[in-house]
């Protein structure tokens, strides 16, 4: 047993120098590589999630803006089609005012006309009547004999 005790002691002093170096090895490992290491992960996971902030901030940007210009063109339209009404009911109005004063101006020319006619129909009725009055005095002396004021 004394055997085993020795060589265990052997061995383990002989690992010391080993142990020493794993120890060392591991620390250096530590300060060297993961400290570093870790600090550019933190670093590239802030820059990652900040590029993804930066991007939801523009996509919400964009979408602002996009409806800011849906809401302009809607506006547009909006003035597009009261303006395009209101020259619906100017060319309307202007239509109206010459159709009443083309509606006026044949109304006086019928009156105009009638009226001449009315003249006109007068003068024949004078005129047939003056000359109905001739033919019947004609009419009376050719059929009444010349004593009853007909001359023949």
């Amino acid at each position: 047993m004394q055997e085993i005790l020795q060589a265990i002691e052997k061995y383990l002093i002989g690992a010391m120098p080993t142990a020493a170096l794993f120890i060392v090895l591991v620390v250096a490992y530590q300060f060297l590589v993961q400290t570093p290491l870790t600090a550019v992960l933190a670093k590239r996971r802030a820059l990652t999630e900040g590029a993804m902030e930066d991007a939801r901030k523009a996509v919400a940007e964009a979408e602002a803006k996009t409806a800011e210009y849906a809401e302009r063109l809607r506006l547009a339209r909006a003035d597009a089609y009261k303006l395009r009404e209101q020259r619906v009911k100017q060319w309307n109005a202007e239509r109206d005012t010459a159709l009443d004063a083309a509606r006026k101006a044949a109304g006086e020319k019928v009156r105009q006309a009638k009226a001449e006619f009315d003249a006109e129909a007068d003068s024949a009725r004078k005129t047939i009547q003056s000359a109905a009055a001739d033919l019947a005095g004609l009419a009376v002396r050719a059929v009444l004999p010349a004593a009853a004021g007909g001359s023949r």
